[in-house]
């Protein structure tokens, strides 16, 4: 479980495609610190599991079902990408809780500027549009934000200039792909309430 706070802006070191997968080499010296075989870390919001550590360069493999659903795909080498560990048991959730299962991509549409900070829009899959809401939270990339607008298509968030300076959506322009989390939280009402939906209260 993550925060949707990034930790890190690490890069892609290097790419290795295989069958029906990619094996991803990423440098990212402060999330590497402790890092060992067969734990998590978030790239772009995506959890991934270390297979190999050594200089503050880690390695994990991304499974097709992985690079079909999200845009860890188009990653190459020299690609900057948000990091973050796990959050631990007793620790401050700052963000918000992220799963790291990305749900869906969207595209950035556009930016709009501010005198510190700029609103972004961002496209939404239609089969995601009925979990983001006005103020809830979603992930972007791996990045907790609050939703500012929310539309059947598109959504919009506020980026401070922390977020601009520290994470890969201060550099993305319009007509690039990010991941997209949706709150976890609002899929389980859902799928808990449906049942019940058409029943009368007594």
């Amino acid at each position: 479980m993550f925060t949707g706070i990034v930790e890190e802006l690490g890069e892609v070191v290097a790419v290795e495609r295989l069958a029906r997968a990619a094996r991803l080499r990423v440098r990212g010296p402060k999330v590497a610190a402790d890092a060992r075989h067969g734990d998590s870390i978030a790239v772009n919001g995506v959890c991934l599991t270390v297979t190999e550590v050594a200089d503050g360069v880690f390695t994990a493999d991304v499974m097709d079902e992985t690079l079909r659903r999200t845009c860890l795909g188009e990653l190459t080498p020299g690609s900057p990408v948000n990091l973050e560990r796990p959050v631990r048991f007793g620790g401050r959730l700052d963000g918000h809780l992220v799963q790291g299962h990305v749900d869906g991509t969207g595209q950035i549409l556009e930016r709009i500027p501010g005198e510190r900070w700029q609103v972004v829009r961002i496209s939404l899959p239609p089969r995601l549009a009925r979990y983001v809401v006005e103020k809830g939270s979603v992930a972007v990339d791996g990045v907790s934000l609050t939703v500012v607008e929310a539309t059947d298509t598109w959504f919009s968030v506020s980026l401070i200039p922390t977020t601009l300076d520290l994470t890969t959506l201060g550099r993305k322009q319009p007509g690039e792909t990010v991941n997209l989390e949706v709150d976890v939280v609002a899929k389980y009402v859902e799928k808990l309430a449906v049942p019940y939906a058409g029943e009368s209260r007594s």
